[in-house]
């Protein structure tokens, strides 16, 4: 069916499974993606990292290809071949030129269908998968984030490392694998998406070919809504040189109407380098290198937070600063000047972005999968033209009241402590 856009198209096949497209015609490649509606966060205590180690085998061959002619096939396409795993879904996608379309879906589809999950390779990427999970505790930054995910959402699955403990990893066997992946990659669990050079009539024609003989699966997995805590954790690594902070706090769900007044209030906060964070903290008081404020929005819930590397000595002050600036996007008028820079900003970098096939590809299951509609440049922009300063200052005054902030610390800390009364806004 087509929607009040007139170009995005979207169908549904009898075994459940939606296929939606956008052509491009001024363009040469098409994008598509298969996307999973199950991520991380559906996954099991006992199973934390499943859902990211399947993606990683699927690439390491099916029951028709290897993992090098898998490879081969591709570049011989020139083509792209990549892979995601978040917390709430997973993708696997191609970006070739239009005319190769049903040589790289053939390729895509085999991957999504018929992993071999073969023991060697499962033994192989476990050894793979330990050193990503190594690599996150050798990067500060990067440990610091999880940590503060990990107590900020408690025991809830979204708080888990989407790659899995090295004891859940190192316990992943051929037939757990097969067990999830079966009952996940299901056609009602899936989406198929593309944009470009394409014809929504063909791609319909090859996803049947491919997809129309799965019978969907039931969906028994629990998925409770998470509660946040205003948790406070130090982690003492003697061998770095900074010391690096994570505040954040709980913020409105992907869903919701003000998602964005919230991006617009993340933007003015710290989300470049004229925002307030970048200005007052970096280049007026010299505190840190690096600072930025970002959102984490789900389905059904969401969290603002600030990073920042900072020296030992200063850590203090910048907590004291950054908490400041919380207070007066909470307490004092914003600027209409600088309202109408962040949505400038916004306008700006949402339609470069959408000038890609990819990232039209990806818009369109997101889309589908959040809101189950469509949204145009033209809807967007007028959303995000509709907020106002008043709209901006009332969120803050929701999302900046005492007793919400949470922190982690990483660092050489020598003693250093961070209390609750250093976190009242």
């Amino acid at each position: 069916m087509a929607d009040a856009a007139k170009t995005v198209q979207k169908e549904i096949l009898p075994n459940g499974l939606v296929v939606i497209t956008e052509p491009m015609p001024h363009v040469h490649s098409v994008s598509a993606g298969i996307w999973l509606r199950t991520g991380s966060r559906r996954e099991p205590p006992a199973l934390n990292g499943i859902s990211h180690f399947i993606e990683h085998m699927v690439f390491k061959g099916t029951r028709r290809r290897t993992a090098e002619e898998i490879a081969r096939e591709v570049d011989r396409l020139g083509g792209m071949l990549d892979a995601f795993t978040s917390k709430e879904m997973v993708c696997f996608n191609t970006r070739v030129l239009g005319e190769d379309l049903p040589k790289a879906f053939d390729i895509l589809a085999d991957m999504a269908l018929e992993p071999k999950f073969a023991p060697e390779d499962i033994a192989r990427e476990q050894s793979v998968v330990l050193e990503e999970i190594r690599m996150t505790e050798d990067s500060p930054e990067d440990l610091v984030h999880e940590l503060f995910a990990q107590n900020f959402w408690n025991a809830h699955a979204l708080g888990k490392p989407i790659l899995g403990t090295p004891e859940t990893v190192s316990s992943f066997t051929r037939d757990m694998l097969e067990s999830w992946f079966r009952s996940s990659y299901a056609p009602n669990h899936l989406v198929i998406t593309a944009a470009g050079r394409l014809e929504h009539a063909r791609l319909v024609d090859l996803t049947a070919k491919y997809f129309s003989s799965l019978a969907p699966s039931e969906d028994g997995l629990s998925d409770p809504r998470p509660e946040s805590s205003p948790h406070i954790t130090l982690r003492n690594k003697r061998e770095l040189e900074q010391t690096h902070i994570c505040l954040g706090l709980p913020s409105p769900p992907l869903t919701d109407d003000r998602r964005f007044a919230v991006s617009v209030l993340n933007n003015i906060l710290g989300g470049g380098m004229s925002s307030r964070l970048f200005q007052n903290i970096r280049e007026k008081l010299g505190l840190a290198y690096a600072i930025f404020s970002d959102v984490n929005a789900y389905r059904d819930t969401g969290m603002l937070s600030v990073y920042a590397g900072t020296s030992l000595e200063t850590a203090a002050q910048l907590v004291r600063c950054v908490v400041e600036e919380f207070r007066r996007m909470r307490d004092e008028p914003l600027d209409d000047e600088e309202l109408r820079r962040s949505k400038d900003h916004l306008k700006g970098a949402m339609l470069l972005a959408l000038e890609g096939s990819g990232q039209r590809m990806n818009s369109l299951a997101r889309y589908h999968m959040y809101f189950n509609r469509y949204f145009s440049p033209e809807e967007l922009i007028a959303t995000l033209e509709a907020v106002t300063a008043a709209d901006v200052q009332q969120l803050a005054r929701e999302l900046f009241q005492p007793g919400r902030l949470a922190a982690s610390v990483v660092g050489a800390l020598d003693g250093f402590t961070l209390t609750r009364d250093q976190l009242e806004i």
